[in-house]
């Protein structure tokens, strides 16, 4: 059986931990493991391939390789066209006969000796040439997820998120599940299903794999234009709600896609997070990613989220709102839902420290061994450069120079630059920027080892 997972996001409903260059799926929230990783660990099969987006891969890689998961497949999506597309990618990338379990890697499931029957019970059904759901038994009337009507393994219908009387109506009758969004199935059945269903997107999904690359790092890469022709459908409305050759494994595994912070807090209920002192105060969730003490005097059943940018409090049962925060910085233009100040980048990581908007920015730089950014230039801003710990080659144009710790070189604007670890420790350089404007979009690449669009 070959997993699928699912690696997309756009990082809005738990903001600020999570952006839209760092979704929900990779916060190492969960003793010290993120969802995603979660996921691999809970599904050890020989064969792995994650779909995302080009601006993530490289968090997967990392992720990946922490839990000595070397050998992981990539199909890179330029923009999300829904789950239909993504999973028809994956199956026309696998033999027609192998099972595919396609899972989301932005959920939790605490009964992992459960979840292992229920997959045996899914691959044999997928075996057999069924398409297989997950129906989660519900354990409240919930109005934020599709439910599965069932009857035994046979699956009667589907329906939308309900309002709260329907919720309490599924609730009570017994044979409703929540949608899980997990699926088990043969890749030929699948795009065999898809092609009479939704003709659209299987044609167009063929298309973009067959004119799809594969780089030199092994990744499948879409290119835009090819993904954009897809229709966008979930697997749902796509295939799912049409066939007759839907099953579904009811499943008492524990399940949660953790979609809030109220969620989160009752998944915590040991009290790992709460804050460093609290005076009558109780029911408090506290996370601060930066370290900093956190202390409460006369307050009780919030939701305290403190970052290196931002700062959230909100009282439980209202987490849902965070999303409406997230609009408003975005019709502000704010920069703080796209990302951290630290970001992950292919070639490593950097941080700012410090930022005067049109007139400086000071950042600390850590490429990986053997990594080098883009050959690249600036158009409104100057960049110093200071190396911290590392050996760093730097190209200046036609120049290059060798730089050790405590050397420093200067880029004028608009020369063409590259700095470069040839070393097997990570290169550490503090970069002070100068200039009218110092965003991160102040860049033109002419070579990219990354396959950058």
């Amino acid at each position: 059986m070959k997993l699928v997972v699912l690696a997309g996001g756009s990082g809005t409903r738990l903001w600020p931990l999570s952006r839209k260059l760092f979704p929900k799926q990779f916060i190492q929230l969960f003793e010290g493991k993120s969802l995603f990783q979660k996921t691999l660990i809970r599904n050890k099969l020989d064969s792995v391939t994650v779909v995302t987006n080009e601006q993530q891969y490289f968090l997967v890689i990392d992720q990946a390789k922490e839990d000595a998961y070397e050998e992981v497949g990539f199909i890179l999506e330029p923009v999300g066209r829904n789950t239909a597309p993504a999973i028809a990618l994956a199956c026309f990338d696998s033999p027609v006969d192998e099972v595919i379990l396609v899972t989301p890697s932005d959920h939790i499931i605490k009964n992992e000796g459960e979840y292992r029957k229920c997959l045996k019970k899914a691959e044999n059904l997928a075996n057999k040439g069924n398409l297989v759901t997950f129906g989660i038994a519900p354990t409240y009337p919930a109005t934020g997820y599709g439910y599965i009507q069932a009857k035994g393994e046979d699956v009667l219908s589907f329906k939308e998120k309900p309002d709260l009387a329907t919720a309490n109506k599924y609730f009570k009758a017994g044979n409703y599940y929540w949608n899980s969004g997990m699926f088990a199935f043969k890749a030929g059945i699948f795009l065999e299903e898809l092609k009479k269903y939704s003709p659209d997107i299987y044609k167009f999904a063929k298309q973009a794999y067959e004119k799809s690359v594969r780089d030199k790092q092994g990744m499948l890469r879409v290119k835009y234009d090819d993904m954009m022709a897809i229709p966008a459908n979930s697997i749902d409305y796509a295939v799912m709600e049409k066939s007759s050759m839907v099953k579904v494994v009811p499943a008492d595994i524990g399940w949660s896609d953790l979609g809030s912070y109220d969620e989160i807090a009752d998944y915590f209920v040991d009290g790992e997070y709460q804050e460093d002192i609290a005076i009558d105060s109780e029911n408090n969730f506290v996370v601060s990613t930066e370290g900093k003490i956190v202390s409460t005097a006369g307050v009780s059943d919030l939701v305290i989220i403190d970052t290196s940018d931002a700062l959230l409090v909100a009282k439980k049962g209202e987490t849902q709102k965070v999303k409406q925060v997230v609009e408003m910085l975005q019709a502000k233009g704010s920069s703080l839902i796209n990302e951290h100040k630290t970001v992950h980048r292919p070639w490593g990581i950097y941080t700012v420290l410090l930022e005067q908007r049109n007139s400086y920015k000071i950042k600390t730089i850590e490429v990986k061994p053997k990594h080098k950014i883009s050959f690249q230039k600036h158009e409104h801003r100057n960049e110093h450069w200071v190396v911290v710990s590392g050996e760093a080659i730097v190209t200046k144009e036609e120049e290059t120079i060798v730089l050790s710790a405590n050397q420093s070189t200067y880029i004028p604007k608009g020369v063409k630059h590259r700095l470069e670890n040839p070393g097997d420790t990570p290169l550490v350089i503090i970069e002070a920027q100068v200039g009218s404007y110092v965003g991160e979009d102040d860049i033109i690449r002419y070579e990219d080892d990354y396959n950058r669009t």
